[in-house]
Order: structure tokens, then sequence, then C-alpha cells
């Protein structure tokens, strides 16, 4: 890796860091102007809440309150629950739910970008044939109905009707358990990397420079798996990049279907009761996952095709 690249991750380092401290900073204040609190017990005085709100350092101007979050939070310090779990550090509630999510994420993710780059691939090489057709036809399917509502028949399917696979999340089976929610996760990536890779894959293969090493005589299959699939992966790893930080921190209502105890399940439970600090490590958690993916894909694109050179501006 030469200088300018490393100058330039430093760069992107910088920006990302000052990213998300606005991030934080919008979150936090957005969060204070949402109405109602963690503590909206009708059992409680106002003067039983004043004095929780001083136990917790609510009481305090919100701009205080943010700087004295912040530099906890750079201490690794996320506040403890104000309602899911009252006085437990937020770190100890979100932790353990984070592997089951980028579990869950990943193997989607996997599954989907495999799927999809031989699907587009096989529909690029027959082009206006069956496969062609079949690819398009999922894509459009993949691209229009919910991956939730395919997470639904495959739940009845193979849970209901063919009783082979956990209808919600088993502990004791936490493989057999992600498989329907995996697979359902996985056929938005599949349609959309399939869709991608078709017709960047047509286009590479009418290039002038593809239509040349053919006529040099260089393999069909040489001319594809070294030269024409690399060209083609950078717009499909572009497109790549929203969808795995989406993959990896869960679908939240594919885990509210399937009971299974995530990211996405234990934001949406946040938001309900107001808990606001599980809501902001979960939000700056999700931020982090998305610049840091964007900064390895860039890096990627150097990797890929050595005519981006990173260190030339920020192309």
């Amino acid at each position: 890796m030469d200088k300018s690249t490393i100058r330039y991750i430093l760069r992107r380092l910088l920006i990302s860091l000052v990213t998300m401290l606005v991030i934080v900073f919008v979150l936090f204040m957005m969060l204070k102007l949402m109405p109602g609190t963690p503590f909206n017990d009708e059992k409680l005085t106002e003067a039983q809440k004043a004095q929780i709100y001083a136990a917790y350092g609510l009481d305090k101007p919100v701009f205080t309150q943010f700087l004295i979050y912040v530099g906890n939070m750079l201490k690794g310090d996320f506040g403890i629950s104000y309602a899911i779990q009252r006085n437990m550090p937020v770190s100890s509630l979100v932790g353990p739910r984070i592997g089951i999510s980028f579990g869950l994420g990943i193997g989607a993710c996997i599954i989907g970008t495999i799927l999809g780059l031989v699907l587009g691939i096989v529909a690029a090489l027959n082009r206006n044939h069956f496969w062609d057709t079949f690819a398009t036809v999922l894509s459009v399917i993949g691209v229009s109905i919910p991956s939730f509502v395919f997470c639904l028949l495959l739940l009845l399917v193979f849970g209901v009707e063919i009783p082979i696979l956990p209808v919600l999340y088993n502990a004791s089976k936490p493989v057999e358990s992600a498989i329907i929610p995996m697979v359902a996760m996985s056929l938005g990536v599949i349609a959309n990397v399939a869709r991608f890779t078709r017709s960047e894959m047509i286009e590479v293969l009418g290039s002038e420079y593809i239509l040349l090493a053919e006529a040099k005589g260089i393999s069909r299959r040489r001319l594809i798996w070294v030269h024409a699939i690399r060209n083609c992966l950078i717009p499909v790893i572009t497109v790549l990049g929203p969808i795995i930080v989406g993959l990896m921190t869960g679908s939240m209502v594919i885990e509210k279907i399937c009971a299974i105890p995530g990211l996405g399940s234990m934001l949406v439970k946040a938001i309900e009761v107001r808990d606001y600090n599980v809501i902001l490590a979960i939000s700056f958690l999700y931020s982090a996952l998305y610049i840091i993916i964007m900064l390895v894909i860039d890096v990627l694109y150097g990797i890929i095709d050595p005519r981006i050179r990173l260190g030339k501006g920020d192309a």
C-alpha cells in the first residue's frame, strides 16, 4: 500500500470520526425532542420524577448531557438502560445481540452474493434464453416483494405445512432457527446482485478490449473469468455496500416475526419505551458499520482495478 493510499485512508478516517460525532449529536437532540420520557409510570408523582431525573443526570442542560454522554462513550460506556432492563449497562444489553444479527446478516450476504453473481453471469452468457428470463423474473420478484413477506411464506411452508424448521427462534437450535430468516433476507441481495452483474457483464462482453482479446485467440473461459468478471465487479461492490449494512444489522421486521433476539428487535422495543441510551447505542453501531464498510469498499476499488488511485482525490 503506497503513501497516497495511506493518506487517503487516514483522511477518510478523520472525516468518518467527525461524521460520527455529528450523527450522535443529531440523534441525541432528536431523542430529547421526542414527546414523553422513559419514566411514564402514572403512579410516579412529579416530585418522584424530578428525583429520578436528578439521579440519572437528566435535569442538566441538554448540551451538558451531550458532552457527558460523548465523554463516557469515548471510554466505551454507553450508559445504562432506563426502561427495558432498568440500570443494566447498555453494552451488556446490546452486546449479546450483535453476534446474532451479524451472523444472520453475514450468512444472508454470502448466500445472496454468490447466488446473485452466478445467476447474473449465467444470464449474461445466455442472453435472451431461459436463464436470462429466469434471472430477470427473479430480480423483479426480489425487488418487488419485501423480504418479510417471503419470510412469512417460508414459515408457512417449512414451519407449518412441512414442519422441518422452527417457526420462532429457538436458542437451543440456533442454526435451524436461522435458516428461514437468512434465506428470506438473501432474496433481495440475489435480485440486486444478479441484475447489476447481468447488465455490467453484457456491457463488458461487448466492449472493444474484450472483442480484441477474443480476436487474438484468448479462450472463452479465460476471457470471462480473468478479464470480464473482474471489470464488472466494481458496480456490484458499490451496490453491495448499503445492502451489507442493512443485512448485518438485521432486519427489524423479520426479527420481530421470528422472535429473533437481535439488534433490530431491540431497537424497535427501545423506541417504543423511549430508552434513549439503547437507541443511541444501536444507532451509533449502525452508523459506524456503514461508514467502515463504505471505506472498505473504496479500498477494494483500488485492489480490483489498479487504475483507480485512491490517493488522487476521493474517486
